[in-house]
């Protein structure tokens, strides 16, 4: 049996401020989803026919005020081991398993997520899709490694957290979608002069906004000015300084909660810049009251509920959880295809050869096609952009 410790609350305090940094685009429990946040904090979805089974271990918030993060990524993940077990299992050498989830709530906190990771060791997990935010991430990562997991985040974001040769990464890194919006707005759509506002106090924004800064001077471009905000602060001062310089559009990476906000305070101050985004925007049409003021901003998402190839998927979610599933859903269920695939690849359950198999599979996911992974852990795959149309989400 893997071995399992106590860490110092010590560590996990200190990475308490960066647990909300990743790949999210909500900052609020999303009661479009179906499952019940007071009241499930660990979820076991076990496998429906008996035989050898595989544990794959989820850590994510359930509750709390990230709950829709952790929600969607289990029950994405729901739907691709239900596909997969009554497809037959998955082959790996002679054997057959079915697939098990079981997922414990961290309610997006470091010191939470540290045990959750040791409950799921208790459970005997063979494999850990998580955690779902950078700050459990980064907490959660060391104790993978010493107890050989293989760990695959869906959606934590952090630089740091693929630094284990046994982490790997599904989303985008943040220093990534800044370097792509950038040669968007640059090189694709001609900008010369763009203005930035981003929050000055969280990890995701201020990485997203220092790599896409980089990236606008190495191509030419110039940022006319570069606006923080704290929370809580009135968005006036920063738009109206935006406002008196000759800039061509506005990046904003940040998450959907403040960007509705921002972009209502732009309306009021008859601003008619187009807004671009991180994958933070995702979601916003559900927060903005006038649609009207989001309408042409565009941001990046590596996953569109449109798409032609998500429609089973979108249909599934649908008629499972009443709800239209978002990019956190897709990576929770490309996560699953993906430690399948591994297991396949490898013919074994062991983390050695399951850390090999991951860089030598290519898997047609919902955020990607052809997702293949760097031996430094990274998802190698093309970014969507995301243009809001006639008051809808469209793919560019």
């Amino acid at each position: 049996m893997k071995k399992v410790r106590l860490v110092a609350l010590g560590l996990a305090t200190t990475l308490a401020l960066a647990s909300l940094a990743g790949c999210q685009s909500k900052s609020e429990t999303d009661t479009k989803q179906g499952t019940d946040t007071n009241t499930d904090t660990s979820t076991d979805s076990s496998a429906n026919a008996g035989g050898e089974t595989y544990v794959i271990g989820g850590i994510g918030p359930l509750t709390g005020d990230a709950a829709s993060y952790g929600i969607s990524v289990k029950q994405g993940a729901e739907i691709a081991i239900k596909e997969i077990n009554d497809a037959g299992g998955v082959k790996v050498g002679d054997k057959t398993l079915q697939l098990s989830l079981k997922f414990e709530d961290d309610q997006a906190t470091p010191d939470k997520a540290v045990t959750a990771y040791n409950s799921l060791m208790d459970s005997k997990m063979d494999a850990l899709l998580g955690a779902v935010t950078s700050g459990s991430c980064l907490a959660v990562a060391n104790l993978a490694q010493e107890d050989d997991i293989l760990m695959l985040t869906p959606s934590g974001s952090a630089q740091d957290i693929t630094k284990n040769t046994n982490v790997f990464r599904l989303c985008f890194t943040d220093p990534l979608q800044g370097e792509t919006m950038a040669e968007h707005m640059i090189t694709d759509l001609k900008f010369k002069n763009v203005a930035v506002i981003y929050k000055n106090s969280d990890e995701y924004s201020t990485g997203v906004y220092e790599a896409f800064a980089k990236k606008v001077a190495e191509l030419g471009g110039t940022i006319t000015t570069a606006e923080a905000f704290a929370d809580g602060e009135d968005f006036n001062t920063q738009l109206t300084s935006i406002k008196g310089t000759d800039a061509e559009a506005i990046f904003a990476p940040i998450y959907y909660g403040d960007a509705s906000h921002i972009v209502t305070q732009a309306a009021d101050l008859s601003m008619t810049l187009p807004f671009f985004g991180s994958d933070g925007w995702d979601g916003i049409l559900d927060t903005v009251t006038d649609k009207a003021t989001v309408e042409g901003a565009t941001f990046l998402s590596p996953f569109f509920s449109g798409d032609k190839a998500a429609a089973d998927f979108v249909t599934k979610y649908n008629e499972a959880y009443k709800a239209t599933p978002d990019q956190f859903a897709a990576d929770g269920y490309d996560g699953v295809y993906v430690i399948k695939a591994a297991l396949e690849k490898a013919a074994s359950t062991k983390t050695a050869d399951l850390v090999k198999a991951m860089t030598e599979i290519s898997v047609d996911g919902l955020t990607g096609e052809k997702i293949s992974f760097t031996e430094d852990g990274e998802p190698q795959k093309a970014a969507k952009f995301i243009k809001i149309v006639n008051g809808e989400y469209t793919a560019e």
